[in-house]
């Protein structure tokens, strides 16, 4: 795991909590050598966990549409800051550029981008873990919800198991060196796996 792809928010929420722990996984990534790859952004949590692994001697790396960059929201600091289109060319890119994928506390945006890695596991579009930092029990609702949608018979339990949460960053990035893929929910003659 040589890449490590953050998402989170652009905003810092109400917390100091989320601010520090942002600042603890710039650091943690740098600190073991490993890649930053993120949103390019320089506002809120995506600008701390930036810069924090950038002043840990770290590398980052950006990926922001040209619209986004247009309205002076890029970082101008990074490693490498890559330009593009829109933001489906945005995700495209981080997930080429990724090995492993961790949402910290966010909204709608750090949501969306985390499911869709996730789903592309699923569907063996790729084979890279997917996890939680859950600062604070930011995310025990959201867990949840998923392992409900288990037992309603809307996601196979291997899907969610395969998860990585925790509310430490060293523990995620051991997990992450330490996975091993889930079978896809498609054979390659289109059968559901049980």
């Amino acid at each position: 795991m040589n890449s490590i792809c953050v998402f989170c928010g652009s905003s810092l929420g109400n917390d100091p909590v989320y601010k520090q722990m942002a600042q603890l996984t710039g650091q943690t990534i740098a600190a073991q050598g490993k890649t930053l790859v993120y949103g390019g952004g320089r506002s809120g949590l995506m600008g701390v966990v930036a810069d924090s692994a950038l002043q840990a001697g770290g590398r980052v790396i950006g990926v922001i549409p040209h619209a986004l960059a247009d309205r002076e929201l890029a970082h101008t600091g990074l490693t490498e800051l890559h330009m593009v289109n829109n933001m489906h060319e945005r995700k495209t890119k981080m997930a080429e550029l990724s090995d492993a994928f961790v949402a910290l506390p966010g909204g709608a945006g750090t949501l969306e981008e985390i499911f869709e890695q996730w789903t592309w596991s699923q569907l063996g579009i790729h084979q890279k873990p997917c996890g939680f930092l859950n600062v604070d029990g930011f995310y025990d609702d959201l867990i949840k919800m998923l392992q409900g949608s288990v037992g309603r018979g809307f996601t196979q339990a291997r899907f969610v198991e395969k998860l990585i949460v925790s509310q430490d960053m060293e523990a995620i990035l051991a997990a992450f060196s330490a996975y091993q893929p889930v079978v896809p929910k498609w054979t390659s003659s289109n059968e559901i796996q049980a």
